[in-house]
């Protein structure tokens, strides 16, 4: 009986695990869905708004008039490819129909398109199909840190880099930011390494964050596949 009970307050502890990690993926995609929708609605309004409006402005200086209007025609294509982009990321089941480089392609893209911050992105190794709902978690992390290294920490630059191997997925995000106290940084809720520590843990990974006042800031995360 002693063992029978046991064995099942094992398996309730399982299911307890399972249940809080199906939540606190649920709750990751909505996270991913608001900042998404966010960025879009900037993008619309900073960016495809003030195409439009231009091409608008254009029509309205060759009305009557027997000009060229191939202007016109490339910011309406410039508009077109702009919303094109954006659908890929309205979708709110992006994150299963593509893997994590595309997904981190199209942000970096984003930046670099929107002159937010001059962004790359370097593949190491032959690209590994790993867990949709860990690419969900790992998409999460670094979303955290763009956003952090975009609007707090002045940077001009950004890096990341995925080197995969046979083993390990890691990932290597920098920034030339204005960087932080090391010591600090339990109390430093903008960074948030705790809430990316405690959503790495969910998937197994290993999540560290070195700074340096003035020289930036690294975020290096291993998965192991």
């Amino acid at each position: 009986m002693v063992f029978i009970k046991r064995k099942n307050n094992l398996l309730t502890e399982k299911q307890q695990a399972q249940r809080e990690f199906e939540n606190a993926i649920a709750e990751t995609q909505i996270e991913i869905r608001e900042q998404t929708l966010r960025n879009i609605s900037w993008e619309l309004h900073d960016n495809i708004g003030q195409l439009l409006t231009l091409a608008k402005i254009q029509l309205h200086q060759l009305a009557g008039c027997n000009e060229d209007i191939s202007g016109v025609s490339e910011t309406i294509s410039n508009s077109l490819t702009e919303l094109r982009a954006l659908s890929k990321l309205i979708n709110p089941d992006a994150l299963k129909n593509i893997m994590l480089p595309e997904a981190l392609n199209l942000e970096v893209a984003r930046f670099n398109r929107l002159n937010f911050i001059e962004a790359t992105l370097t593949i190491e190794g032959d690209e590994k199909i790993i867990d949709d709902k860990a690419e969900i978690i790992l998409f999460r992390i670094l979303q955290e840190f763009f956003s952090n290294t975009i609007k707090h920490a002045k940077a001009s630059k950004l890096d990341v880099m995925l080197t995969y191997t046979d083993a390990t997925l890691t990932i290597v995000a920098n920034d030339n930011g204005k960087g932080f106290d090391k010591s600090l940084e339990k109390s430093n809720k903008g960074i948030g390494l705790l809430n990316m520590k405690s959503r790495g843990k969910l998937i197994g990974a290993e999540i560290e964050l070195e700074s340096e006042l003035e020289k930036g800031t690294q975020l290096t995360i291993i998965y192991y596949l």
